[in-house]
């Protein structure tokens, strides 16, 4: 069944492409019905018609803040605009303007933050890391496997995180690795090892799968400590 799957879908619409008539979710492979689609599409776009105004209100909220706010004002407001970064990644459409103007607004919370932080060495250490961290997990995100696994209200079940990295595009399993420690690589390889075989008992085609599954052993040979998610 061909479906009116659109170009750039939100987070709930993006789960639903990966199940529709995909044997990892499930065999015989499951057909999506087109009320869930719509259903979806709406849910998505109502998140969108909502951040719009949660956007203009951060900004405003921005430039309301007074030249000597405290430390908390401060963190407070640094906080509430990384989460709104976060967030346009689980919306359909375009949203390249908002985070970069998020982005600017983050990096001026961080100057002020340094500057009250003053000469103090651990200070200045822990916000170096900070940063740091912030851009690896803004990287990850750019990866709509990513964003999904990683939103408050992910739509992916835990019984679906092996089926999805086995769909998953090449750039998305290899951002998928990062989050994971050796130990949860080792668990999710054994379990997608058990899912192929039944698959393939079953007659199914899981070349792509096979093809990720690799992938995922290549990164569990070279993993060290890494971030649970």
């Amino acid at each position: 069944m061909d479906l009116p799957f659109t170009h750039k879908p939100g987070r709930r619409e993006r789960h639903l492409r990966r199940l529709h008539e995909n044997p990892l979710f499930g065999w015989p492979p499951r057909e999506v019905e087109p009320q869930a689609l719509l259903a979806a599409q709406k849910a998505d776009h109502d998140d969108m018609v909502a951040f719009r105004d949660h956007f203009r209100a951060l900004i405003q909220r921005a430039v309301d803040l007074p030249p000597d706010a405290g430390s908390d004002e401060v963190l407070g407001l640094k906080e509430a605009l990384e989460r709104g970064y976060e967030q346009t990644f689980g919306l359909p459409e375009d949203h390249a303007e908002e985070r970069a103007a998020l982005k600017r607004l983050i990096d001026l919370t961080m100057k002020a933050i340094r500057r009250q932080a003053g000469a103090d060495p651990l200070a200045r250490q822990e916000l170096d890391d900070e940063e740091a961290a912030r851009a690896i997990h803004f990287r990850l995100l750019e990866q709509p496997l990513i964003a999904d696994l990683l939103h408050p209200e992910s739509p992916i079940g835990p019984q679906e995180l092996v089926p999805a990295l086995l769909s998953a595009s090449e750039a998305e399993a290899a951002a998928a690795c990062e989050l994971f420690d050796a130990a949860q690589l080792a668990q999710i390889a054994a379990s997608a090892d058990a899912l192929m075989e039944r698959l393939s008992a079953a007659g199914a085609a899981t070349e792509t799968a096979a093809a990720r599954l690799a992938g995922l052993r290549l990164a569990l040979a070279g993993s060290g400590p890494g971030r649970t998610r």
